[in-house]
């Protein structure tokens, strides 16, 4: 192998392999008389690198061993070096073997001895061989010319044709382009009408957030204002909200959203909420019930079915008001009315209670025995439709329809009537207007005192 590459290194000719665009892959033998670094960035590229008189022979010579596939042979070629020129015969070789280097070229350089020549004497021609070889190297040379000149012309011709493609190709893609241009600058006029569509409606989707906002603080407002505790359940009863108000009654905080009604201990009396929760939303029917807390206090819970606006129950809502003072009054209402039955019963003279409208709304013991007829057809009975309207009577009209509404109360008001069945009375009407704070039109006593007896005596 020593021997082999002793050889190659002092017979073998200098030579580089190169691709088709002339980037050297492999340089051999002595090449710094025909190649020379070029100024500027490196690179290792043979026609770069090529002296003066081997880079236009060695671009055509490239040019067409790479396209046609054969070898060029560039003979008598003039290479300018530092200390003069050089003859060399430039051979340019398309590699087909091995495999791996298919595709790639060897540019081969052979130099050529120069023979001095002994200058004629003037006035003496030159030998006839020494012409004759002066023509052949002209010759050769004219022929290496043209071959250059005609390989010059095809490679303008087919740069020419190239250029033609490359023109009609740039115009195509120049009208694409242009189309191009004319589809976008319609894109960009839909775009900016779309840009506008969207500003309107992210105006009208920032107004609309704004009055939900609002409602929404009104609604906390008046949640948080009424102090009616009221809790927002699911279908499956998880707690979704509850307003300030329903602590109290509720063991809540803000983390029990999310967390189902039967984990969270009540305040109340009141076990059968979640069931009666349950069945709300299984009959959708409204149910009220009065509970008593644990703190003594009475709350009125009223649980409905949570209607969306599409009218779809999503849930029920629990509202809980406190009724406390209301159980006080009902109570002592109650006590009231309970004693004024009491009085009514005790008092011997026949004693009527009217509404407003002269409708008898209570009467005690003494006027049914005195005047001879039934509860049921006297309780909330016209007065004056009372024992087939034998209390009708003009005396008793003026009383209550003309003295009364001016007067507060009214005492020994004379009234003589023959009643059918009973005969002859007379009777002392004594009459008073109590006004209720809490009720707008007042309620009418009227007390009977018979005095028939009295005046038959004194007769």
């Amino acid at each position: 192998m020593l021997t082999e590459q002793l050889l190659l290194e002092s017979y073998a000719p200098p030579c580089v392999i190169v691709d088709e665009k002339g980037d050297i892959f492999y340089i051999h033998g002595k090449t710094g008389a025909f190649l020379e670094p070029a100024s500027g960035k490196a690179r290792l590229n043979v026609l770069e690198m090529a002296r003066d008189g081997l880079r236009l022979e060695m671009r055509t010579a490239l040019r067409t061993a790479v396209s046609r596939g054969k070898d060029v042979l560039v003979s008598g070629l003039h290479v300018k070096t530092h200390g003069g020129f050089l003859t060399v015969n430039l051979e340019v070789r398309s590699i087909k073997k091995p495999e791996h280097l298919r595709g790639l070229v060897m540019v081969v350089f052979h130099e050529v001895a120069q023979v001095k020549q002994e200058k004629p004497a003037r006035g003496k021609a030159l030998p006839p061989e020494s012409s004759r070889r002066h023509i052949a190297e002209l010759e050769e040379e004219l022929k290496s010319t043209k071959e250059h000149l005609q390989s010059a012309i095809e490679q303008l011709e087919t740069s020419n044709e190239e250029l033609k493609s490359t023109n009609e190709e740039l115009q195509s893609s120049n009208e694409e382009l242009q189309s191009t241009n004319e589809e976008i600058e319609t894109s960009k006029e839909e775009l900016q009408s779309v840009n506008e569509e969207l500003m309107t409606v992210n105006a009208e989707l920032q107004n609309k957030i704004d009055e939900l906002m609002q409602a929404s603080s009104d609604m906390s407002n008046l949640l948080t204002g009424t102090q009616i505790a009221t809790l927002f359940l699911s279908n499956d009863l998880i707690i979704r909200r509850f307003t300030p108000t329903a602590t109290d009654i509720i063991n809540l905080i803000q983390t029990d959203t999310g967390r189902p009604l039967s984990d969270i201990a009540l305040k109340l009396e009141y076990q059968e909420l979640a069931q009666d929760a349950r069945d709300v939303l299984r009959t959708l029917a409204l149910k009220e019930k009065e509970v008593r807390g644990n703190n003594g206090r009475w709350y009125l819970m009223r649980i409905m079915p949570y209607r969306t606006l599409a009218n779809v129950i999503d849930g029920v809502v629990i509202t809980c008001i406190d009724i406390t003072e209301q159980k006080k009054t009902q109570e002592a209402l109650r006590d009231a009315l309970d004693f004024s039955e009491g009085i009514v019963e005790t008092v011997r003279e026949p004693l009527v209670v009217l509404d407003a409208d002269l409708r008898v709304m209570r009467t005690n013991e003494a006027f049914y025995k005195t005047f001879k007829v039934p509860p049921v057809d006297t309780e909330k009975k016209l007065i004056y439709e009372l024992g087939s309207r034998q209390w009708d009577i003009p005396a008793l009209r003026e009383l209550l329809e003309k003295v009364l509404p001016e007067n507060t109360q009214v005492r020994d008001f004379v009234v003589d009537h023959e009643f059918p069945g009973i005969g002859p009375k007379k009777m002392l009407l004594n009459a008073r207007k109590v006004v209720n704070q809490d009720v707008q039109k007042p309620t009418i006593l009227l007390a009977i005192e018979d005095v028939t007896d009295r005046q038959h005596h004194e007769e």
